[in-house]
């Protein structure tokens, strides 16, 4: 990794910022890659979200930005373009400066998500999904599911608001292929968790293990504990899986396509 006048920069821009590990990998990531460029980690907080970023776009070595909790929708309405994907979601989490000085929001939640899951041997072409989770990153997960193929996906959330409003969206986007979900998994091939259900030993499994059998497939977005009650439970039903590490994983190899390709 180099440190020089040459060096180009991709801040990391978070509030809270203390606590994110990527930096480190995406910088030595891209360095892998031959580009000599830095992902230094920014505390920005809401208020001054706006102003940094026009900063920072004045700077001539800042190629790009990398958005994390919780600036990933004020970072769409800074973009002058947004992937299809990003659009959906109404959220960026990647910004690139663009050859004609334009920038353009991505948005790899999703794809590092259905990634991971492929990296452990999980198909999701014609796969039926229960997706748990109807937030931001349900969102983007759900969204990366149907545009890969997936054959249908059921939507559960306590939230009723928000769930309902992510399917009709969902089913705008991908007719017939989207249905109202219950946290059993039975009948399904991919169980999804992407809510932060797991992070704490007293929170309620986000899924029934009761309807669990090998031929599923269990995935989760939570890294710590990287094994969680959910996947402890998908496992020994014989289940194949994905922890939230194989997503942080898929993440970060999409962020570093996206500015070195």
């Amino acid at each position: 990794m180099q440190l020089d006048g040459e060096t180009r920069l991709i801040p990391i821009l978070g509030d809270p910022i203390a606590q994110v590990k990527s930096p480190a990998l995406l910088s030595q990531s891209l360095a892998g890659r031959g580009v000599n460029a830095i992902v230094p980690p920014l505390h920005v907080r809401p208020a001054d979200f706006a102003a940094v970023v026009e900063g920072l776009k004045r700077i001539g070595n800042v190629d790009g930005l990398v958005i994390t909790v919780p600036h990933k929708f004020a970072a769409a309405g800074i973009c002058d373009r947004l992937s299809d994907r990003a659009a959906f979601i109404g959220a960026a989490n990647i910004l690139r400066r663009e050859a004609d000085g334009a920038w353009l929001g991505d948005h790899c939640d999703g794809q590092g998500y259905v990634a991971g899951i492929r990296a452990q041997g999980g198909q999701i072409e014609g796969r039926t999904v229960l997706l748990i989770g109807a937030g931001g990153a349900g969102s983007a997960i759900a969204y990366e599911f149907l545009d890969q193929g997936a054959a249908s996906l059921a939507v559960h959330d306590a939230d009723q608001t928000r769930r309902d409003d992510l399917i009709a969206r969902l089913t705008a986007r991908f007719p017939g292929r989207v249905s109202l979900g219950s946290a059993r998994p039975d009948g399904f091939d991919i169980i999804a968790n992407a809510t932060p259900m797991g992070m704490n030993p007293t929170d309620p499994l986000p899924a029934d293990p009761a309807g669990l059998h090998p031929k599923q497939f269990v995935a989760d977005c939570v890294t710590r504990p990287e094994v969680t009650p959910l996947i402890a439970q998908a496992r020994a039903a014989g289940c194949g899986t994905m922890t939230g590490l194989g997503m942080f994983n898929g993440v970060a190899e999409r962020m570093v396509a996206f500015f070195a390709d």
